[in-house]
């Protein structure tokens, strides 16, 4: 997402940090790149004029044009402005202590209703609520049915009514949540290609039957400025709380995204970045405005690591340290990186790690995680608790039982045997805080626990094979690591 943005916008700054004291001429020269790397982007074009001037008054002061880095100032205003445009602060939903509350989705057809409802019901499911789907798009062919596919998926009951008006069905799945007590109704609406009055007026007819709480415009990232005319006439209407952005993941502009809160003042409240259920993510502007600007989303990476982080793998991260690191451990820290959303989706929010990703054509093979599980998977028992005791003739039957090569089984042993020393080396680190006993506690009486995120072992250690894309050469704590690049990113 932002791709292009992003690569224009960091070309801009790089020209600025080669420079020692700033111009007038350099900042306008700055803004022109700024203002034309927007409009390339699909930004309304009043949005970019007014984000511009801001931008370049803010930049063209004394304490930018004498101070020492007056590079950074820039990065640090273009920051602090774009945080502004994208919303300042996350707008999060908000509930009334009525139940069931009620949360009304509107869009056009193809925007993505349907699967946004279904994620949406995901999330508040995983935030310990019990959300009902009513299904009231009665146009759309089979609308009913992908609704309570998806539903029966994530275990969310369908409230669909067939053949009832849409005003009927929004009514009734009100009523089926009291009955069975479940506190949160999402209303799934029709859409159509294009906005008219029958589509208009439905959606008005079933806000006026049911109150909802929230209403929720969803919009299709790809649609670009057109989001703006569309967001405008439904708030003429309807007036909505605020805006989901659906498919930005696959949208390498993001115009539209940048445009609905200047236009609409209407804040975005998630942004969808996959197809899976847990891929609808709360809004956050300032870590997204890092993200265009390359600074990463280090919080975001930490915070995925922390809802991974349960007792059960607490007690595995230790098990480790006393014993060793086996296949079974590789195989539980690959499927861990895959929840996250994958390395990709990881690089993607570590500074600089968006270009680093273009460097490679947008693309990284992720493919190798199921070679490697594979050939796991194609191990005894015995084996991948002591992976040390498999020699020649045992990986070249793992490489037969799994489709692979005896060289693709060495790269794997080899990732083994890195990640093991590793951990030998924290066990020590253990036994001597400790008093050199395993099982002891350490010299402020807790007990030693194995540094990191649980899962997902060292960074050094890539399950990817080849070279880190994380950069360093394994060891430490990487959550100490991510903190402290959040850290060094607050005080730039």
């Amino acid at each position: 997402m932002f791709n292009s943005l992003s690569d224009r916008l960091n070309d801009t700054f790089d020209r600025l940090r080669g420079k020692g004291k700033l111009t007038e001429a350099d900042i306008t020269s700055a803004m022109r790149d700024i203002r034309m790397a927007l409009l390339e982007a699909d930004v309304n074009f009043k949005v970019v004029k007014d984000f511009v001037a801001s931008t370049k008054e803010r930049c063209l002061t004394s304490e930018v044009m004498d101070s020492l880095t007056p590079a950074q100032n820039v990065v640090k205003i273009v920051l602090d402005e774009l945080t502004e445009l994208l919303g300042s602060t996350e707008s999060k939903l908000v509930f009334s202590s009525r139940i069931p509350n009620v949360i009304m989705l509107v869009g056009l057809q193809g925007s993505g209703k349907t699967t946004a409802a279904v994620k949406l019901a995901y999330l508040l499911k995983k935030q310990g609520r019990s959300p009902l789907l009513a299904a009231c798009d009665v146009y759309r062919p089979a609308a009913a049915d992908q609704l309570a596919t998806l539903g029966g998926e994530i275990g969310v009951p369908v409230f669909r009514g067939d053949g009832a008006h849409p005003v009927e069905i929004a009514q009734g799945a009100v009523r089926e949540a009291v009955d069975r007590l479940r506190d949160v109704v999402i209303v799934d609406t029709a859409g159509r290609l294009q906005i008219d009055e029958q589509m208009m007026q439905e959606a008005v007819d079933i806000k006026r039957a049911v109150k909802p709480d929230q209403v929720l415009m969803v919009v299709d990232a790809m649609t670009g400025q057109d989001i703006v005319n569309v967001v405008s006439t439904f708030a003429e209407r309807t007036d909505f709380d605020g805006v989901i952005i659906s498919k930005l993941d696959g949208d390498a502009r993001g115009g539209g995204a940048l445009s609905v809160r200047a236009v609409t003042g209407k804040p975005i409240k998630f942004v969808s970045v996959g197809e899976k259920p847990d891929s609808l993510e709360p809004f956050h502007p300032d870590r997204m405005a890092k993200r265009i600007l390359g600074m990463g989303d280090v919080v975001g990476i930490i915070e995925k690591a922390q809802e991974m982080a349960d007792a059960e793998q607490a007690e595995a991260a230790e098990r480790m340290l006393r014993e060793g690191f086996t296949m079974n451990d590789m195989l539980e820290q690959m499927r861990a990186v895959k929840k996250m959303g994958g390395m990709k989706s990881i690089l993607g929010m570590l500074p600089g790690g968006q270009k680093m990703l273009n460097q490679m054509g947008g693309n990284l093979d992720e493919s190798i995680f199921a070679k490697n599980e594979a050939m796991i998977m194609s191990m005894t028992a015995e084996e991948r608790v002591k992976p040390s005791i498999i020699n020649g003739q045992r990986r070249a039957r793992i490489a037969r039982g799994s489709g692979t090569t005896p060289a693709d089984v060495n790269q794997l042993m080899k990732q083994w045997g890195e990640m093991n020393k590793m951990m030998g080396r924290m066990r020590a680190m253990a036994e001597q805080a400790g008093g050199g006993k395993k099982g002891k506690k350490g010299k402020r009486g807790k007990k030693m626990r194995m540094p990191g995120i649980p899962g997902m072992g060292s960074m050094g250690a890539n399950p990817f094979g080849g070279a880190n894309p994380f950069g360093g050469s394994g060891g430490g704590s990487e959550m100490d690591m991510l903190r402290e690049m959040e850290r060094q990113m607050r005080r730039k």
